[in-house]
């Protein structure tokens, strides 16, 4: 069955279908019952658990693509009444070699309290968010959430150029003026707690 698929492939391109014996690897999703790629390269089918796992080698060394579910570090770049843009750099623990481009919609900002969002008050340009992958509804960038209480800025800088701290879940605060700026706070759980 593996021998239909094409050699190469570019992103979006319907590999195959999706079932019991055919599941999307690194560099491949799936979505209404097809596998397709999410980035150009080599489709690489290997044999794992009597199914065969469609993945994608690409040529620049960027093995590591987000999967819906996985945790990404990302740098928010464009704000919009509607949704933040942002250059996701990280995937769980790996670093990217080349930045891919994530999108948090206003709805997906947070579980609760979703009509009376103000994105300027969550986030600014520059910020660094920890955010989950959602499912792929759209080619051009992957959609985003940080709809929960772990995710949200990690790191954002003050007016006067200082780390902020945070000091509640809607705020934090610059160590040197003590002015107050409001954000969409991720409470970071510590690896040794």
């Amino acid at each position: 069955m593996t021998s239909v698929l094409p050699k190469y492939c570019v992103p979006g391109q319907r590999l195959c279908a999706s079932d019991d014996s055919h599941i999307p690897g690194a560099g491949a999703y799936e979505r209404k019952g097809y596998i397709y790629s999410s980035v150009a390269g080599l489709v690489n089918p290997a044999v794992k658990e009597k199914a065969y796992v469609i993945g994608i080698l690409t040529n620049k060394g960027q093995h590591t693509v987000p999967t819906p579910g996985d945790i990404v570090t990302a740098q928010i770049t464009v704000i919009t009444q509607r949704y933040v843009r942002c250059n996701i750099q990280c995937v769980r623990d790996t670093p990217l070699e080349k930045t891919l481009r994530g999108l948090i919609k206003k709805e997906d900002i947070r579980a609760t309290n979703k009509d009376t969002i103000e994105i300027h008050k969550c986030f600014r340009p520059g910020d660094i968010v920890l955010a989950r992958v959602l499912p792929i509804k759209e080619l051009q960038s992957y959609q985003l959430s940080t709809a929960e209480n772990e995710l949200g800025v990690v790191i954002a800088l003050s007016e006067a150029g200082e780390n902020l701290v945070p000091i509640s879940w809607t705020e934090m605060q610059c160590p040197k003026t003590y002015s107050k700026e409001p954000r969409k706070v991720a409470k970071v759980i510590p690896e040794n707690a």
